[in-house]
């Protein structure tokens, strides 16, 4: 007995189309021959997917599966009397196109195969992440062969049409059911091959040469920025094009600010006196300046000032973020006599007065009452 087609695919009957092709290419890639070499379960496994698809994904089959059953393609019944073999090849071509792309092109045309695409990470100090930047990098890359004109070719010769695949790129080999496409081992894909390949470059048409370039930060780039440098990438082989350069931005940290997004933080020590009396301080800006924050009387540690439009640049736009300055109120050490007998007598002036210390009283009322009075 043939098992469901709906249970072969793992998908429920009421299952979409693309539900359906999803499931297909994920198991068939998991159970094909090529990986799977001499596991006849496997082989088995790969029939009864393509069989499957082969029913499901056109919906004429798949309604008259639904009503009467593998029944409906016994004795031919399929339309083209084979049982629906022809759909394994096509099948996997679609996986193959998938996995590889369209290398041959249509129509059987070779084309070129792009280079790679690189990467270059790049460290930028917060100042060239406020204000932008213009940064000279050194990159390994490929630079076209000059004597052959990045064709391979020695003497400028024109490369010749593949024979294997016949320009294509790509070679099919018949195993039983299965259509199975290769890259032409013979060309490597190119679709032509050089007799006479050029000395200075081995016919691969580039030679290895570090270039310098110049990259643009914009004023706002933030950690994990990338900066797409289009045609800067790997060059491709015989005069293919090049990949594009992606290089991806890493701030350093600060030795005043943290940032958040588009705001910055400072922290800020501040004595005691200040904190008590009140008082202003100066604090520095990522801009180079200074601005003034006013000290208001009683203040206590962690408390934030926010001072607006003091922050970071907004990429691609004119605004700034804001700036907040956490104070934090700093206990004197190494005090000389004199400021020990002041210390001193101001805590004896404090006696029994309440409000001096808030938080400390608020602390200690809680404690009394915790322990029982």
């Amino acid at each position: 007995m043939k098992a469901d087609c709906y249970e072969t695919l793992g998908v429920a009957k009421g299952a979409s189309g693309e539900d359906i092709k999803r499931a297909y290419r994920k198991l068939a890639m998991q159970f094909h021959p090529d990986r799977n070499p001499g596991d006849a379960v496997s082989e088995q496994k790969f029939k009864d997917l393509s069989h499957a698809y082969d029913i499901l994904k056109d919906d004429q089959k798949r309604a008259a599966y639904d009503r009467f059953g593998h029944a409906a393609f016994e004795n031919g019944a399929t339309g083209n009397g084979r049982g629906g073999a022809e759909g394994f090849g096509a099948s996997f071509s679609d996986i193959f196109d998938q996995m590889f792309g369209d290398m041959a092109g249509r129509g059987g045309q070779s084309q070129s195969q792009r280079g790679s695409d690189l990467r270059y990470n790049l460290e930028i100090s917060l100042e060239a992440a406020f204000k932008g930047d213009q940064v000279t990098i050194r990159v390994p890359g490929w630079s076209s062969c000059e004597p052959c004109h990045g064709s391979g070719a020695a003497n400028g010769a024109a490369p010749t049409t593949c024979a294997t695949c016949r320009g294509a790129g790509r070679v099919r080999a018949q195993q039983g059911f299965f259509t199975i496409e290769r890259t032409c081992s013979s060309c490597g894909g190119a679709g032509q091959v050089i007799k006479d390949p050029c000395r200075n470059c081995s016919g691969s048409g580039r030679l290895r040469k570090e270039k310098t370039l110049e990259v643009t930060i914009p004023p706002g780039v933030d950690d994990g920025t990338r900066i797409r440098l289009s045609g800067e990438g790997e060059l491709g082989m015989r005069g293919a094009p090049a990949g594009d350069l992606y290089v991806f931005l890493s701030i350093q940290p600060h030795r005043f600010f943290q940032r958040d997004g588009a705001d910055l933080q400072c922290r800020v020590p501040i004595t005691m006196p200040t904190a008590a009396l009140g008082g202003q301080i100066e604090v520095p800006t990522i801009d180079g300046a200074r601005s003034s924050v006013t000290i208001p009387a009683g203040t206590q540690s962690g408390q934030q000032f926010r001072l607006r439009g003091k922050g970071m640049t907004v990429l691609r736009s004119a605004g700034r973020g804001d700036l907040y300055i956490e104070v934090s109120v700093e206990t004197p050490v190494k005090l000389n006599k004199r400021q020990k007998e002041l210390l001193q007598e101001f805590e004896k002036a404090g006696g029994e007065a309440t409000g001096t210390h808030p938080e400390s009283e608020g602390f200690f009322a809680k404690v009394k009452e915790f322990l029982g009075g």
